[in-house]
């Protein structure tokens, strides 16, 4: 019989038509708990997509399962310890939607500095020049972009920044050396408190390990510039969405802005502080949503397969 895998992510038909050639597949949705519960017990691999949790609890489930493949970049729905505990490999796409999230970064930059009213119509001079003597943006090459994590996503929104002609602070948890080996333009390395002091773009590209939670609260939010324009499409929970709105609303009248990409939880919930906002735009978790970027991730059922065969996987995370 061949391996039998269980699938939670959308796969692009060719990922799903590989994997489908090589074991048996059951496609199914994460929140269909109770098919899942009664599916675990057969599984030799699984691929999750971002919402799944991988933990003890799943993994008891499993007396099979050899390997769990994440279609995409954060790992922090698996609980690694637990699957080195139960012997089962995880592998993912470190690389896979980079690109995809780059340029969404700088679509929301863009969007927030750059307004851009539409003509959608037969429109009278009056408003046609109002809007050209009113709609005025901030000029990129004459900002500071503080990036907080330096890291794949972050050393390319970076760079970039720097082609565009934007000053770049960078703070991150490696030394500085190794992060100058990483990349071959200027930036400047700074602590925290003066990243948040000295960046009229904030760019969080931190990941979501446990310690991450709430980085960024009331008392960094403070030392912002009054008209920063904070980005977030890295994960929800750096972000303390409490602290966050006392911040947009102490800043309408100075020009403070935030776009987040990402929530926690998603979808949001109703009293979610953040809704009403003018200078707060919330948007559903698209950063990585190209067409090239979900193929790149979906291909993570090459790694899947080879675990299942014996083989070593391209992308392991241990």
């Amino acid at each position: 019989m061949p391996p039998f895998v269980i699938n939670t992510a959308p796969l692009s038909s060719a990922c799903a038509h590989w994997l489908e050639e090589r074991v048996e597949v059951h496609h199914c949705d994460y929140r269909d708990e109770a098919t899942l519960r009664g599916l675990f017990g057969r599984a030799d691999g699984l691929v999750i997509a971002t919402y799944l949790n991988v933990n003890d609890a799943l993994l008891d489930c499993a007396p099979r399962l050899k390997v769990v493949g994440r279609a995409g970049v954060g790992l922090e729905h698996v609980d690694l310890e637990a699957c080195r505990r139960h012997d089962v490999r995880v592998v993912y796409t470190p690389q896979a939607n980079c690109q995809a999230v780059v340029e969404y970064v700088f679509a929301l930059m863009l969007d927030a500095l750059r307004p851009r009213p539409l003509i959608e119509g037969p429109i009278d001079a009056e408003r046609f020049f109002e809007w050209r003597r009113t709609e005025v943006g901030r000029q990129l090459d004459q900002l500071t972009l503080g990036v907080i994590g330096f890291g794949q996503i972050g050393r390319r929104v970076g760079a970039v920044a720097r082609a565009i002609g934007m000053r770049l602070i960078v703070n991150d948890l490696l030394p500085e050396d190794q992060l100058r080996g990483e990349v071959d333009f200027p930036f400047e390395v700074v602590d925290k408190a003066t990243l948040y002091a000295n960046s009229d773009v904030l760019s969080i590209h931190v990941d979501g390990r446990a310690e991450n939670r709430n980085l960024i609260g009331d008392v960094e939010l403070a030392q912002l510039r009054p008209d920063c324009l904070v980005i977030n499409a890295a994960r929800g929970m750096v972000l303390d969405a409490g602290a966050l709105a006392r911040w947009a609303a102490a800043t309408v009248e100075t020009g403070g802005q935030a776009v987040l990409d990402v929530l926690e939880p998603e979808p949001p919930a109703a009293d979610c502080p953040l809704f009403g906002l003018p200078n707060v735009r919330l948007h559903p978790h698209l950063a990585a949503r190209t067409d090239t970027a979900l193929e790149d991730m979906g291909w993570v059922v090459r790694d899947v397969w080879a675990v299942l065969q014996g083989e070593q996987p391209r992308f392991s995370a241990w």
